[in-house]
């Protein structure tokens, strides 16, 4: 699960246990996140989203999509695309 940027919750994580701990890192700042659409093609889903927080005068607010490629029925990779890398580096220190 690449996640874009520079920062503390970006880089690559392999496998369920470093993907939950990726999880549990972003969620200990007070991340909130709404789900918009679950999207799907024949193959693969994505799921967009919108996430919020605030820590003293920093605020994240973002939509990012998350593709998910699935092989035999579970997710195989996951890839994050956002729409502000910079406003999640300043954030996410």
């Amino acid at each position: 699960m690449p996640l874009p940027g520079d920062n503390a919750v970006s880089g690559t994580a392999e496998g369920a246990d470093e993907v939950v701990a990726r999880a549990r890192k972003i969620a200990s700042y007070g991340l909130r996140f709404a789900l918009l659409h679950i999207l799907v093609s024949r193959e693969n889903m994505a799921l967009s989203l919108h996430n919020t927080a605030r820590r003293g005068d920093v605020r994240l607010d973002e939509h990012l999509s998350t593709v998910c490629r699935l092989r035999d029925g579970k997710i195989a990779s996951i890839e994050t695309y956002l729409s502000d890398v910079a406003g999640m580096n300043a954030f996410f220190v």
